[in-house]
């Protein structure tokens, strides 16, 4: 691996990236970014414009004879760059796909003069305006205000974020399962409610399509499906509204137990959904990192 120089300095957009101290910056504030997406990202900067090959990308961080998943490696080396950027791939603002060559840096970048904040000639770039790069910022803060974003996140052991987030489906496919065994007693405590079949008609048919959903995202994150990280924060934000809906399931088990019990459930599962995003974002479904390091 190339060290870097001790006064490169980079600034693009509201973000800042220091190879002085391997920090990168968002309008003053630090944005947690690993040691190889920061390496990534250093590789963008010193070219903005110009492919950024695969190939280059793994002699820079892997040096000769060492056994990992490059593919997956590379891959979640610029997801995790985007995902500190509030980037995304299919309308790139910073860094650009280009299928089966590599990526490319596509936003203006200043290279910061030695000694203070003064910035040297910017380096050339793919156009892009400074109102689009302060539209990402402004969307980047809004998110993190309402959501959590990976840098808000503990670095949790991979074991215990994919088995808390199979337990949390698990838990969901119990719920649909009992309610379409017990729908006699359901439906007697829905009988005082106004329209009564009409609700009972939308538990049914939301439970019916909720658990092939479910399996979905078990065998996704059980078998590593390619992209997993975006197809389930894609899926998440359709579950979102169900998930919500679902939280009152322990109010149809009334008959066993009390209205106070139920509720303090139903409180708890308001958080769930978005419990799951988290762990989603904490590397549920992806490869465990230990053994990638050892494979082959």
């Amino acid at each position: 691996m190339t060290e870097s120089k001790p006064s490169q300095r980079y600034r693009f957009g509201v973000f800042e990236a220091d190879a002085t101290t391997g920090e990168l910056r968002r309008q003053g504030l630090r944005v947690k970014l690993n040691t190889q997406p920061f390496q990534v990202l250093l590789m963008l900067l010193e070219r903005p414009g110009e492919v950024l090959t695969r190939e280059e990308i793994c002699r820079q961080l892997w040096p000769e004879g060492t056994f990992v998943d490059y593919e997956h490696g590379v891959n979640s080396a610029v997801n995790r760059i985007r995902e500190a950027l509030g980037d995304k791939a299919r309308h790139a603002r910073f860094v650009e796909t280009l299928a089966r060559r590599g990526y490319r840096f596509v936003a203006p970048v200043e290279r910061i003069a030695p000694g203070g904040n003064s910035p040297a000639p910017a380096l050339e770039s793919s156009p892009a305006t400074i109102e689009e790069q302060k539209q990402a910022g402004a969307e980047s803060g809004f998110r993190g205000r309402i959501l959590a974003t990976p840098q808000d996140l503990p670095k949790t052991p991979y074991p215990v974020v994919q088995t808390l987030f199979v337990l949390l489906q698990i838990m969901y496919l119990s719920f649909y399962v009992g309610a379409l065994a017990n729908l006699a007693e359901i439906e007697d405590l829905f009988s005082p409610l106004p329209r009564a079949t009409a609700v009972l008609n939308g538990l049914i048919v939301t439970a019916a399509i909720l658990i092939p959903v479910r399996v979905f995202l078990l065998c996704a994150v059980l078998f590593h499906a390619p992209g997993v990280r975006q197809k389930l924060l894609a899926i998440w934000r359709f579950l979102l509204p169900l998930d919500e809906i679902w939280a009152l399931a322990p109010f149809l088990l009334l008959h066993h137990i009390d209205f106070g019990l139920a509720l303090a459930c139903t409180t708890l599962l308001v958080y769930s959904p978005f419990a799951q995003r988290s762990l989603v974002l904490m590397g549920a479904g992806e490869a465990d990192p230990a053994a990638s390091a050892t494979a082959r």
